[in-house]
């Protein structure tokens, strides 16, 4: 019902606009005096805004934002600011359905103010997150980019790029997350930025499972000097967690909660590791942490998720029904050349008619044309790769064939040895180095298995015990995203692979 009520303010809202302006012009010295006051105070705002502070003055925002609400049309860079600061300050008083309207409102003010639209989309992605809805998230997020690209803001851009691959890190696409935190890391050098970059990284690996590389990220962060940022902590204990390292989990967990910056539901979160995990808490004291975890659900969670759930109704219904008014200037700009232009319109008509066919046979010639290229392009590169894992085979029975091997490998030297492999198996150490965090027993035993060397003439190499290689290559296998039966297979076409 509330956001039924929002649509329709903001389905009314030019005209409404529209009325209060005539009014104004009627009533004279008073309206002018509030539009020059609404103007003050967000130039108040944007100068507290760029001191790092926050106009934190609500009622005279409300009248601000209300003011140049009917002025929009004339100072929409004033009203994109005021909707701006409005909204922020809703955030901070828990009000995200409030917020998002103004927020939408802005979006729709036609300002050219790209930075200001840039900060907005982000609020609208950031509302989003907190509800859980990563897809819509990562859609506001991307606007915002596009609005710091449009304004040439280089480092904003890589925070909005940075914010877009969290969002599909909460979804577990790992190859888009590692293309986009790859375009920020080559387009900025900035630590904040990089630092981010790793958390994103963290949260992505702990959201697919491979809990040894979240914690990897996470603690690579430390290098930026950022041992106690609750978020990336909350990650190094949930990892621990799955790793079934019960300690540590407790012991980042306790970090988290020592931490006087961490939000509700990180220490939601971290209290459940306390309960079932500090062994050395009684039955009340676990009795007691609970009562924490469901006094935040209920008081803090609950709630809040209420709002945010009315504040994306909100964002869907103003995504699904924009109001457009365009047709109205069409209507009475075909009326006003209706009488002077008919004829004319008929013979332009006929002849962007003739034209549109022509443009239609050649569209279609040209599809045909590039299609056949395409079904040629995908062929030979097909039988390019068929070519290229046949020189892989040869390579393996060349050097498994010989009476030096393995010595022809430098199997004694492993740099050396990575080195021979890289320049006969098309670079598939570096991939490997690349794409997974392995060790140099596992890497061994990877490139033993693409040569298709036996069990026990593998234990002999490795040295590993015969009884355990089975385990060991089935480990190594999830490792890196397959299977012990189908390992070499995998291996094989990494290799051969773009």
């Amino acid at each position: 019902m509330l956001c039924d009520t929002y649509a329709r303010m903001s389905y009314f809202t030019s005209t409404y606009s529209f009325v209060v302006i005539i009014l104004c012009f009627l009533t004279g010295g008073c309206s002018q005096r509030a539009l020059r006051e609404a103007q003050e105070t967000v130039h108040q705002a944007d100068s507290l805004w760029h001191a790092g502070q926050m106009y934190d003055d609500s009622a005279a925002l409300a009248q601000t934002y209300e003011t140049l609400d009917a002025w929009q049309y004339f100072y929409a860079e004033d009203y994109a600011h005021a909707c701006y600061h409005y909204g922020k300050l809703l955030r901070t008083k828990e009000d995200p359905v409030s917020a998002m309207q103004a927020f939408i409102h802005a979006t729709h003010s036609r300002t050219r103010d790209y930075h200001i639209l840039g900060r907005i989309y982000n609020n609208m992605g950031a509302i989003c997150h907190l509800a859980g809805e990563f897809p819509l998230s990562y859609e506001m997020f991307e606007k915002s980019s596009e609005m710091y690209r449009r304004n040439d803001d280089t480092l904003l851009y890589c925070y909005a790029l940075n914010d877009m691959a969290f969002e599909l890190a909460e979804q577990g696409k790992k190859d888009s997350v590692l293309l986009l935190v790859k375009a920020v890391e080559e387009s900025c050098t900035n630590n904040q930025i990089l630092l981010k970059t790793l958390e994103t990284k963290a949260e992505l690996y702990l959201k697919i499972g491979v809990a040894d590389s979240a914690i990897y990220f996470a603690r690579q962060s430390e290098l930026f000097g950022v041992r106690s940022l609750p978020s990336i902590t909350l990650i190094k204990a949930q990892a621990f967690a799955r790793l079934e390292r019960r300690d540590s989990a407790l012991y980042y967990a306790k970090l988290v909660l020592s931490n006087q910056q961490t939000c509700y539901q990180d220490r939601f979160n971290a209290l459940y590791f306390v309960s079932h995990f500090d062994s050395t808490l009684c039955s009340e004291d676990i009795r007691s942490v609970a009562s924490q975890r469901e006094d935040i659900r209920y008081y803090e969670h609950e709630p809040l998720m209420e709002k945010l759930a009315d504040a994306i109704l909100l964002l869907e219904q103003d995504i699904n029904r924009k109001p457009d008014f365009k047709w109205l200037y069409a209507i009475i700009v075909t009326i006003a050349f209706a009488g002077a232009g008919i004829s004319t319109h008929t013979y332009r008509k006929r002849r962007q008619h003739q034209l549109l066919s022509q443009k239609v046979n050649d569209l279609t010639q040209k599809n045909a044309f590039a299609l056949q290229q395409h079904e040629q392009i995908v062929h030979e590169h097909t039988d390019y790769k068929n070519m290229l894992l046949s020189q892989l085979e040869y390579n393996c029975s060349v050097f498994t064939q010989s009476d030096t091997f393995p010595n022809n490998l430098n199997w004694k030297d492993f740099d050396a040895m990575c080195v021979v492999i890289d320049n006969n198996f098309n670079m598939l150490v570096a991939k490997l180095r690349h794409e997974h965090i392995l060790s140099e027993k596992e890497m061994r035993l990877c490139i033993l298995v693409v040569m298709n060397i036996s069990r026990p003439k593998i234990a002999e190499l490795l040295p590993y015990a015969a009884s355990g290689i089975g385990k060991f290559k089935d480990q190594t296998a999830k490792k890196i995203g397959t299977s012990g039966k189908k390992m070499r297979t995998y291996l094989l076409e990494m290799a051969v692979g773009d």
